[in-house]
Order: C-alpha cells, then structure tokens, then sequence
C-alpha cells in the first residue's frame, strides 16, 4: 500500500474540515512499519536451533544416520564426541539459515504474532503522540491518528483534556472505518474517514468557542 499525493490532500483536508467545529486538533501520522522485528527473527532462528536438538535427543538414530554418510562406513560405533559435533553443526546450520531467511523483512513480519505487533504499534503510537500532540495545545485536546501499514494496525490517541472526558470504546467507529479501508488497500479514504469520525466526537464534547486557532498542522505526516 502506498499514499498518494491525492491522498495526502484528502486526508489534510478531512482535518481541516473536522477541525472547524471543535477547539480540538488532529494529528494524523502514517508509517510503513512500527518496528523492524529483528528480535522476532532471532527468537524463532533460537527455536528452530533447540527443536534440531529436541529432534535428535528423540531419535538419536538420526546421528548414526549422519555419520554413515560422512565418516567411515565400517565402523559403526558413533563415539560421543563426534554425536556432539553433528549435533552442534545442526544446531548452528539451523540457526543460521532461519537467521538468513528471516532477514527478508516481508517473512519475519508473517511470522511475527500478532500481538507483538499490536504491542509494538501501541508504543509507537504513544512515542509519537508525546512528539506531535501532547501538551501542544492550550486545553489539551490534541489527538493522534496513527497508521502502520504493514501491520494493519491503528492506534487513536487522546491528551489529557480529551482523555478525561471521552472514553477509548468512543472511538471505535472510527478505527472500524479506517482498518476496514486498510484491508482494500485505500488507506488515504480509511484515514479521511476515521478523521471524519473523529471530528465528530470531538466537536460534541469540544465545540469550537470564540477564535480558533489552528494550533497543530492539519497535513498528513508520511514516516
């Protein structure tokens, strides 16, 4: 999935919109991945090593097997120190060609479980709502929208002064409409109509009152 420039301009103008009627601020954020997961790739590369060895311990006529192949063929004694050193070969050709193959980024994210990455875009959520939003407008009412798109995952984050007041099922909606845009591949509309959305919650708890100032930037920010 890619943003087009259509789709920067739709998204910075559903902000704008839903922006008129609330002293609110929307921030909306798209990246392509919340973290690179190389941990994933180590952890299961870890795994794969102790199942070869599980594997062996179980059928240890596997390791005479081997040996026939590679040593003597008349001497069918496997004394303990070559067992161990078929054993840690292996081991350490497992580890290496999950390692080489899980470099491939699209792998190690299918192979990745869900919820680490749920945890993992939630915290990314959190670091770049302190950076763009938190504490950046006078009543506290800034909110981030955030999108990570090779997790199809989405994370709406609230300040204080709108956190107090609305709680998280609220926005709901919102993130159905957008996740549901993510899976036919039109991110730009899912972000458009989850600000939309968003605009409405806050301008029914946050209605624009007097001047308002357009206190943090309505265009998109690609990552």
């Amino acid at each position: 999935m890619r943003l087009s420039g259509e789709d920067h301009a739709k998204v910075t103008a559903a902000v704008a919109a839903a922006e008129r009627n609330t002293v609110g601020e929307i921030v909306t954020i798209v990246a392509r991945r919340s973290d690179a997961y190389h941990d994933v790739g180590l952890h299961w590369a870890v795994l794969a090593m102790l199942l070869v060895l599980a594997l062996l311990a179980t059928f240890p006529g596997a390791i005479d097997a081997i040996h026939l192949l590679s040593g003597d063929p008349w001497n069918e004694h496997v004394s303990t120190g070559t067992a161990l050193t078929v054993a840690t070969f292996l081991a350490a050709a497992t580890y290496l060609l999950v390692r080489y193959l899980l470099a491939i980024p699209a792998l190690r994210m299918a192979l990745t479980p869900g919820a680490t990455k749920t945890r993992r875009v939630h915290a990314r959520a959190l670091t770049l709502f302190r950076a763009s939003a938190e504490h950046r407008t006078a009543a506290a009412t800034g909110v981030l929208l955030y999108l990570s798109l090779d997790e199809h995952r989405a994370e709406i984050v609230a300040d204080a002064g709108i956190h107090s007041r609305v709680s998280a099922d609220v926005w709901g909606h919102a993130m159905a409409v957008l996740l549901e845009a993510v899976k036919d591949e039109r991110p730009g509309d899912g972000m458009a109509a989850a600000v939309a959305e968003i605009g409405v919650v806050l301008a029914e708890h946050f209605p624009r009152t007097g001047s308002n100032p357009n206190e943090l930037p309505d265009r998109l920010i690609e990552l």
